[in-house]
Formats: structure tokens, C-alpha cells, sequence
């Protein structure tokens, strides 16, 4: 039996299904944005993909601290 997610991760699969798109697309979106402040991602993430605050968090806090969580490999 596989571990559940914890922190940014229990977010991903709603994410993906509200969106349409996948975490991989998203990251590489906020990557090319250049953007590098937590609040300023989440601000631009809300106003620019219309992204829930609570998704816009998780992909930013997620994205500006790599290695902290497990890699996201999808929804089960």
C-alpha cells in the first residue's frame, strides 16, 4: 500500500482534474515565468490562470523548495 501524500501533493490530483493540466506543465509554466517570491507566484498564478488560492499555494511551495516533498509521479 502506498504512502499518502502529504503537504503540496494532496493537492495535485485537483489540480490536474480541475486545470486540465498536468503538475509537470505547471511547474515548467512557473519556472519560464522567472517569478521567485512565494507570494508573488501565488499572485500571478491567481490572476494569470485563474488558479484557487489553495492550488496556487501548493504548485508554489511545491516548486520554491525542491527536494522537501517526494516526487509527484501522478494521481493513483
Amino acid at each position: 500500500m502506498a504512502a499518502q501524500p502529504k503537504g503540496p501533493l494532496t493537492y495535485f490530483p485537483s489540480i490536474e482534474k480541475t486545470y486540465g493540466r498536468s503538475i509537470d506543465q505547471w511547474l515548467n509554466e512557473i519556472a519560464a515565468s522567472g517569478i521567485t517570491g512565494h507570494k508573488a507566484l501565488v499572485d500571478w498564478l491567481k490572476a494569470e490562470h485563474g488558479l484557487g488560492h489553495g492550488h496556487a499555494n501548493a504548485l508554489a511551495a511545491y516548486h520554491l523548495n525542491p527536494g522537501k516533498w517526494p516526487a509527484y509521479t501522478g494521481a493513483e
